[in-house]
């Protein structure tokens, strides 16, 4: 059966809430709520004030973790101290519940079933707090990987420091020093995100959503300190009970706005990148599929 992808070209707080509902699940207990808290100076996260209809349904909270690079890049996010002050910043800890998982050691080492590229995943500890995950991604372009959704946050940002030099050096190292030193081939990489996702789908299975907003459609990242202004016009929202189909689902959608003036360009950084790769490599690993049916609200 072909996996449910709900979609609305209406952007709004109350929308995403809708959505969520349509999926027809209630997420169970303590709800942990993963999204993009944005970095230093970036324009384009979504805000609290957009998200906390949707927060404030699940009763979530809010979790980050800490990033692997730092000043050197633009970002403050890579220790708690300093990101602590900017998710006050930013508004969250205002106006949530606010977890850094890995804000304090050691990271807990998941087991990888089958990886393509890793044999284990780092991540904040404090995720087994958690009964249920809510994955909000704003869904834009990325540096690295070509674009990021669901799957990237499923992987990248529950990572912690050493999780994702891990899987940003292609499994070579999760030292935050070395593992810039190494360039990992890009599919490589690619799959390494899709490797690190699958543990967080498995430990969360049955108990995990996914929401998609396709606004602010920039080719770079919401970690990017210095990011290009939005070049996409706006184009809704998605949910899904499955990772890889949503982000299919979002890169279709990109496909078909052929109208758009600035669609050559977005495509340019998802295709450089082979950013498709990463969601044939979690389909490949079993964890959702590529095949959807999507529903217009």
């Amino acid at each position: 059966m072909r996996a449910k992808v709900y979609f609305s070209r209406t952007i709004t707080p109350e929308k995403v809430v809708e959505l969520y509902r349509a999926l027809g699940v209630a997420l169970p207990g303590k709800v942990a709520v993963k999204l993009h808290s944005g970095e230093k100076g970036n324009q384009n996260f979504l805000r609290p004030s957009f998200w906390k209809p949707m927060i404030d349904t699940v009763q979530g909270t809010v979790v980050e973790c800490n990033t692997a690079y730092g000043k050197a890049f633009g970002g403050v996010r890579d220790y708690t101290g300093e990101h602590r002050k900017l998710l006050e910043y930013h508004g969250w800890s205002r106006a949530f519940p606010v977890d850094l998982m890995d804000a304090e050691g050691p990271d807990l080492v998941w087991r990888v079933e089958g990886g393509k590229v890793l044999r284990e995943n780092h991540v904040g500890k404090n995720i087994v707090n958690y009964d249920s995950m809510l994955v909000l991604a704003h869904f834009k372009g990325h540096p690295m990987g070509g674009y990021g959704g669901a799957l990237k946050q499923l992987s990248i940002g529950c990572a912690s420091r050493e999780g994702k030099a891990l899987i940003h050096s292609g499994g070579a190292s999760s030292d935050n020093v070395e593992a810039w030193n190494v360039h990992a081939e890009q599919d490589r990489f690619l799959e390494a995100m899709a490797d690190a996702a699958s543990t967080v789908v498995r430990h969360f299975a049955g108990r995990i959503a996914f929401i998609n907003v396709m606004k602010n459609l920039s080719v770079d990242c919401d970690c990017c300190g210095v990011a290009e202004d939005p070049c996409m016009k706006d184009i809704g929202i998605l949910s899904s009970l499955d990772p890889v189909a949503i982000d299919q689902a979002c890169l279709d959608l990109i496909y078909a706005a052929k109208d758009d003036p600035d669609q050559a360009h977005f495509l340019e950084r998802v295709e450089s990148r082979h950013g498709v790769h990463t969601v044939e490599a979690a389909a490949e690993l079993g964890y959702g599929s590529r095949d959807y049916e999507l529903i217009e609200l």
